[in-house]
């Protein structure tokens, strides 16, 4: 990954390059449905200060790559904080599949009216399975507890 990129850079190469330096975790905190669609604005200009995940280096990293100031993260989008991953209280859970459905990278699994169970090697963090849950059975911990 280029720390730079040149001025004759073509658009998806500044996409590409844009999006690699995102953490890709789809949380939507930046207002875009996704990490690509965050990168396709930031090359059109858009400020690069508004991923919580990606936090302060991010930021370096963006305003590096793209020769842009450094700014503090935008709070209206969130704050900065150490990697976390969800989990189910399993006990609690009543299967109704609304955070499987809400969840961008597939990283739970279960069945309807079964218990679900989130692949922690595979969540993100992004909390977005967090509000659907009627039964708030869905909690997060600093990522590697338990």
């Amino acid at each position: 990954m280029p720390e730079f990129l040149p001025p004759d850079a073509s658009r998806l190469q500044r996409i590409d390059a844009i999006d690699a330096l995102l953490p890709q975790t789809q949380c939507t905190r930046c207002g875009y449905p996704a990490c690509r669609d965050y990168a396709q604005a930031v090359a059109d200009g858009e400020a690069i200060n508004r991923c919580p995940p990606g936090g302060e280096a991010g930021i370096r990293a963006l305003a590096a790559l793209l020769a842009r100031a450094v700014a503090p993260l935008d709070q209206d989008c969130g704050s900065e904080h150490p990697p976390e991953v969800a989990w189910i209280d399993e006990a609690v859970c009543i299967g109704c599949t609304k955070c499987i459905q809400a969840c961008p990278v597939d990283a739970i699994v279960g069945a309807p009216r079964r218990m679900h169970t989130i692949l922690a090697d595979a969540c993100t963090g992004c909390e977005l399975c967090i509000a659907p849950c009627p039964v708030d059975c869905i909690h997060l911990r600093p990522r590697g507890d338990g």
